[in-house]
């Protein structure tokens, strides 16, 4: 069976010279929390704005539920939900009336569906509260209210915590995690924020300069981002085959160091090639963040 709900091919847009989308492409598949991450700028919005049909792109096409096309697109729009930068939301109006208005144009008008929401995204207690007396938290949380009125199977959010104080984004953070751990809600999120994100999401998209430049799992991401110690020694080639003698799968060389990476102590690889006479010349560990090698992927473009 095919888990991908969600596919991108060949999307290209440009506004004036500036291209915004430059041949993107990638899956999203169901059950999982991706995190769509890029620099301000990067083409994350566009993208959005393209699959959630707020704009289009004359080049690629958009696949969601395994339809395409105009009218396919229509029907698999009805399993959306979205909320692109920051919520509407009528500010002279209460957190019940704002979900009850924006259940009208969906053809409900289930008061009680309304305060099932406000409850489930913490809010029941403010509900005849205005929103202009909201937090920016509150009102992320009501704007994620608003999404999940046609009972969506995935939800895209442009940037949900920007702004956000470290209450605001834990808050945030811990609705999504329920929303797709307990309703199964498969969940795309924009942001430029990776150590939030890391926080969250299972799956990881890259793009920068309008193209995509990586896409890898969490458990992917940190095999990358493991420490690993690197060494020298007078006869690296000799090294490398003490190292494979001992049962230690990842090493490489790279130019006149050898990388090992795992839980290896750097006294036990010391030990190894003073038994075989190999000289170190050089030995010490290294970590690598998460920001780190994002900083490090975006150089490389």
């Amino acid at each position: 069976m095919d888990d991908v709900i969600l596919r991108i091919n060949d999307l290209s847009k440009k506004y004036g010279a500036k291209t915004a989308l430059d041949h993107v492409s990638f899956s999203v598949e169901k059950g999982k929390i991706y995190g769509f991450i890029g620099e301000n700028g990067a083409g994350k919005t566009t993208a959005i704005r393209a699959i959630t049909g707020l704009s289009e792109a004359p080049y690629g096409s958009v696949e969601l539920f395994g339809q395409s096309g105009r009218k396919g697109l229509e029907e698999g729009r009805k399993k959306l939900g979205c909320l692109v930068e920051r919520p509407i939301l009528a500010l002279n109006k209460t957190a019940y009336q704002n979900l009850t208005m924006q259940q009208i144009l969906y053809g409900n008008c289930d008061g009680d569906k309304a305060l099932r929401l406000l409850e489930r995204v913490g809010l029941s207690d403010v509900k005849d509260k205005k929103v202009k007396d909201f937090s920016l938290g509150m009102k992320q949380r009501l704007g994620i209210a608003l999404t999940l009125i046609n009972d969506p199977e995935l939800l895209i959010l442009d940037e949900p915590v920007n702004g956000l104080d470290p209450v605001g984004m834990y808050e945030v953070r811990e609705l999504l995690r329920s929303l797709c751990e307990n309703e199964k809600i498969t969940i795309v999120i924009s942001s430029h924020i990776l150590a939030e994100l890391y926080q969250l999401v299972t799956d990881y998209i890259i793009i920068s300069h309008g193209r995509i430049i990586e896409t890898l799992s969490k458990d992917e991401l940190n095999g990358r981002c493991a420490s690993y110690i690197v060494f020298e020694t007078d006869r690296n080639d000799e090294a490398m085959n003490v190292l494979k003698q001992n049962g230690v799968e990842k090493a490489e060389q790279e130019g006149s160091s050898i990388k090992v990476y795992g839980g290896l102590q750097t006294r036990t690889i010391a030990e190894w090639m003073r038994s075989s006479n190999i000289l170190v010349t050089l030995l010490m560990r290294n970590e690598i963040s998460l920001e780190k090698y994002y900083m490090d992927l975006l150089g490389r473009t």
